[in-house]
């Protein structure tokens, strides 16, 4: 499939939604310039002979489900195309919200477990082909699953909530991944991070470097939210945690939380970016960064190699 033959997919799928989703409470288009430069590559502008890559289609497709055992429950299915698509999956989040007190709603881990089974299924009935109307049937099919089983083992959370260990730590994870290109990612990293409390920092392109640090609930949390988008390659290449007394304050040693942070804040930090696509950072760079922290020899557990 070329190029344009992806575009044209793409450039057909939204215009199937947009006729089966006419209003916005149901669809909303997220970057109307990403729409309309891929109209124009498809319709073939003598001014873009190449598809576009700076900017992407990315949507949000809402619905209910007014199922009685369900009661009234959203779900928001955001969709971002690759420039690949539908030769590659898109990426797909699937948010779920509860419309009324008696919704058990669905927890943070059955929510990654949903991400990880639509991916599945995706990959095994879908690839090379479009998906969000798959998707968005999947998730109608399988959502009261997931809510039944976070209802269904309230003690157990609990039960883990309540008893001592890593959790009332300090954590540090260095997750890396094949690549960090798309804007809804990017910011969802920055709006997580700053939710939960951690500092660290986020190296977007090829490859894609976050390092989170805080609490370690936090951490794992942030980690869960993470690892449930769609990614090529994602995971946590090295990680630090101190254990700390049961209020999660002080340490034996009398260190506390913050006293153990490398990084003030977050941010997503950029290192002359380069190639033709400006999607690599100059790694030298990042080495001096990292040096400067005090955390060098994480540059050798990434990369292999000892930074200069």
């Amino acid at each position: 499939m070329s190029c344009l033959e992806c575009a044209e997919s793409q450039l057909a799928e939204i215009e199937l939604l947009t006729s089966m989703f006419p209003s916005r409470e149901e669809l909303e288009i997220s970057d109307q310039l990403a729409l309309a430069e891929l109209r124009v590559y498809v319709e073939g502008s003598a001014s873009m002979e190449t598809p576009p890559s700076s900017s992407r289609p990315q949507f949000l497709i809402k619905q209910q489900l007014d199922h009685a055992s369900t009661e009234k429950t959203e779900f928001v299915l955001a969709c971002a195309y690759p420039s690949e698509y539908p030769r590659v999956l898109p990426e797909i989040t699937v948010r779920i919200f509860c419309l009324c007190i008696r919704c058990a709603g669905v927890s943070r881990a059955q929510q990654t477990e949903l991400h990880t089974d639509l991916n599945a299924y995706l990959v095994e009935n879908c690839q090379g082909e479009v998906c969000v109307l798959s998707a968005v049937d999947w998730v109608k099919d399988h959502l009261q699953v997931f809510i039944n089983k976070s209802s269904s083992a309230p003690t157990a959370s609990k039960q883990e909530s309540a008893s001592p260990g890593p959790q009332e730590g300090f954590s540090r994870l260095w997750i890396y991944s094949h690549h960090i290109y798309n804007k809804t990612k990017r910011k969802n990293i920055l709006e997580w991070s700053k939710e939960l409390g951690l500092s660290g920092f986020s190296m977007p392109g090829k490859p894609g470097i976050v390092c989170v640090e805080g609490h370690h609930s936090a951490c794992e949390e942030f980690w869960s939210r993470v690892k449930g988008l769609t990614w090529k390659k994602i995971m946590i290449r090295h990680r630090e945690d101190i254990s700390l007394d049961l209020t999660g304050e002080h340490s034996g040693a009398g260190e506390s939380i913050d006293s153990l942070r490398k990084f003030t804040g977050f941010e997503e930090a950029m290192f002359d970016p380069h190639g033709n696509r400006g999607n690599h950072m100059d790694l030298g760079q990042l080495y001096q960064f990292l040096n400067e922290k005090g955390c060098s020899d994480i540059f050798q557990i990434y990369f292999g190699i000892e930074g200069r």
